[in-house]
């Protein structure tokens, strides 16, 4: 068998196990979900080596989707951290054993606690399984180890049930993307979910190029050519958009005037149905996606209020320097 040939099978070991656990799911995790969605306190996510890295990035998973939740270690947990764990928590354990001694050694005092406890683990014959409030069965037949011996798939099959149990419950929570910005701020992720064309966009009077539609185009260039934006609003004399002309727009007006061009006024080049105009309060990464997926992009588009009043004007260079 070649390297490649057993790098496909280890993924293919895996992956069969995960399926085979789907499989296996019942009425057991509608219990477990019933558990987590009445939960009023936190989950307690503990675990052993692997098993204990696993529980980590559960822990993570649960607390970016709306449910809270920490990693308590059973060494650490019979040396004082055991006060973390409150009655109206739960405790998810993972353990492929089912016997691991850090684990059985802390189990008592989350009992007395009244805590309810969900066991993710490979034995259900096991003094973990015995314990728990429920069992979610995470067997797997064998570890994609060729020793069979290194933790790989018990780990990634319980990784997987820990991952049923995030997104139902997020599901069951009704957690929007909104929800989901507000606990990832930072990155590119949160500022797609976040930022607003009123954040990066350019505005003041002194910023945004404005023309009235009898301009003479010189004076329209000028304009544009001072403010440094490639385009410029047309604007009644209430101040709402009329028109939009663009360096594009000014290259038709020569083409089609020639030399009689910079005697023309704003209204006879303006484009009156721009094809992008945006809101202030839309998500800039919708902006952008709007300017650039496109048979031809655009590199500016006016931005208008309510009342189709020119706030200002955003570039796609001004939304990919925010980081979007």
């Amino acid at each position: 068998m070649s390297w490649i040939e057993f790098a496909v099978e280890t993924m293919n070991v895996e992956a069969d196990a995960i399926r085979r656990a789907a499989e296996r799911l019942d009425s057991r995790i509608e219990i477990a979900l019933k558990l987590l969605s009445e939960c009023t306190g936190k989950v307690i996510m503990t675990g052993v080596g692997k098993s204990g890295m696993a529980a980590r990035k559960i822990a993570a998973t649960l607390t970016s989707t709306g449910c809270p939740a920490v990693f308590l270690h059973p060494s650490e947990a019979m040396h004082g951290d055991l006060g973390i764990v409150a009655p109206n928590d739960v405790v998810i354990a993972l353990s492929n054993s089912g016997e691991s001694e850090e684990l059985l050694a802390i189990l008592p005092s989350i009992l007395v606690r009244n805590v309810a406890i969900i066991a993710i683990v490979g034995n259900d014959r096991s003094t973990l399984a015995q314990k728990a409030t429920v069992v979610l069965d995470a067997t797997v037949e064998r570890e994609a180890c060729p020793l069979n011996l290194a933790p790989t798939t018990s780990v990634i099959v319980a990784l997987a049930i820990g991952d049923a149990l995030a997104m139902t419950l997020q599901k069951l929570r009704g957690f929007r993307e909104e929800d989901y910005a507000l606990n990832h701020p930072g990155g590119r992720l949160g500022r797609r979910l976040t930022l607003r064309v009123q954040d990066v966009m350019r505005s003041g009077e002194n910023d945004i190029p404005i023309v009235g539609p009898d301009m003479p185009l010189n004076d329209v260039l000028r304009e544009i050519t001072e403010k440094c934006l490639g385009a410029t609003c047309v604007a009644d004399q209430d101040g709402r958009m009329v028109g939009l002309i663009t360096d594009h727009d000014l290259r038709k007006a020569l083409e089609r005037f020639g030399s009689a061009a910079l005697e023309r006024r704003a209204v006879d080049v303006m484009n009156i149905n721009p094809a992008i105009v945006l809101h202030p309060d839309q998500l800039a990464f919708e902006a952008l996606r709007r300017m650039e997926d496109r048979p031809r992009p655009i590199s500016v588009a006016p931005v208008v209020d309510a009342e189709r009043r020119c706030v200002g004007m955003v570039r796609v260079h001004d939304l990919v320097r925010a980081g979007l």
